[in-house]
């Protein structure tokens, strides 16, 4: 009976053994409080992927709206060249009728000369 523990030292021993438990069951009740449930854990993966579905649909629309302006800027680049080769050809009409004019008119005039 030497070896056992008597009864005041049983009660200290059941005493700290409670107050380890109960400090570690408040641990434990303290990080499931953390926990998020199920439910919220649903709504919020749910929302995540409605919210990437939108910036993927919006992501798509500035995507298209670049090639548009891409296209665009293309075309006017085409239409511009154009524009300007016209303008180039009525430039070189401009200067072409009047010399042939006043060619026509010295070989005319010569020719009058030469046949009087």
């Amino acid at each position: 009976m030497a070896d056992e523990p008597s009864n005041g030292e049983l009660g200290r021993l059941i005493g700290q053994l409670r107050a380890t438990m109960d400090s570690r069951f408040a641990e434990l009740n303290s990080r499931l409080d953390k926990v998020v449930s199920l439910d919220v854990y649903t709504i919020q993966t749910t929302y995540v992927e409605q919210r990437l579905a939108q910036l993927q649909a919006e992501i798509q629309r500035c995507v298209d709206n670049n090639a548009k302006l891409e296209d665009d800027f293309e075309a006017y680049q085409r239409d511009e060249a154009r524009r300007r080769e016209a303008e180039r050809q009525a430039r070189l009409y401009q200067l072409i009728v009047p010399v042939a004019l006043c060619i026509i008119s010295s070989v005319i005039a010569i020719w009058a000369v030469v046949a009087k």
